[in-house]
């Protein structure tokens, strides 16, 4: 695996069959302008070059594998710099989702224990998981606003600052109020109509209804579908969009 990488180059870019495959595969990566994909292919290399891929329950990781998901990864920090992935190294893939054993301990001291389903996770200061069914299909949930990769890199970057709140590091107490000022309210009103939509039959939301399970996870969602399909993003999110705008193409 990796070939290409361990050749003496300065440059060590990624091979024009592998790049031609992800354009066919994952259309939507492309749909920026030139200075920008070009800068998505440096950043892809270099993002390859400093990360482990590992496969877990039989999977195999190739090279399509890894450049499909580090072109995905590194479009958040497109503009802002691999620097923000700089607290982890590995990034395992399972075929398929998975199934997950918790424990929560409830306000009474109650202790928990269900079975979660995922398609991937992101621990603090750990790697993230993904599942390659999810990853695979990304090129044709675009439509739908949903990118796993993309997700899990964003609970990544809102980490950073310690729990993931809906915001990522901002340089100041009052950016970071007027941040959740506006999160805080896209994500009640998202709450509100997922709610309408599940209990009195009212019209579904285009954005996964996942966003609404907690404020950091309709930043992660919300997310996806501004990477993969900003079009149809900004005509639910007018107000979400230039907030993204100030902090991901600053």
């Amino acid at each position: 695996m990796f070939g290409w990488l361990r050749k003496p180059s300065p440059e060590r870019s990624i091979p024009d069959a592998l790049w031609h495959d992800l354009r066919h595969h994952y259309p939507f990566l492309f749909e920026r302008s030139e200075p920008d994909v070009i800068r998505l292919k440096l950043l892809a290399a270099q993002f390859l070059a400093t990360k482990e891929f590992h496969g877990a329950n039989g999977f195999t990781i190739t090279d399509p594998v890894a450049l499909a998901i580090a072109a995905q990864a590194v479009l958040p920090v497109l503009h802002l710099g691999l620097d923000w992935y700089d607290d982890f190294v590995g990034i395992v893939v399972h075929p398929d989702e998975v199934l997950a054993r918790r424990t929560l301990t409830d306000e009474d001291g109650v202790v928990h224990h269900y079975d979660e389903i995922l398609s991937g996770e992101a621990m603090e200061g750990g790697p993230v998981m993904l599942s390659w069914s999810d990853v695979e299909n990304a090129g044709a949930l675009a439509n739908e606003g949903y990118n796993v990769v993309i997700h899990e890199f964003i609970h990544k970057i809102d980490m950073r600052d310690g729990e993931p709140d809906g915001c990522p590091p901002l340089p100041s107490r009052a950016a970071r109020q007027a941040w959740l000022q506006v999160m805080q309210a896209e994500y009640q009103a998202f709450r509100e109509k997922i709610i309408i939509a599940e209990r009195f039959g009212g019209a579904a939301p285009w954005l996964d209804p996942y966003g609404a399970e907690s404020i950091d996870e309709f930043f992660a969602v919300a997310c996806e579908a501004y990477f993969v399909n900003r079009t149809r993003f900004e005509i639910d999110f007018a107000n979400l969009a230039p907030l993204l705008d100030s902090f991901f193409l600053a």
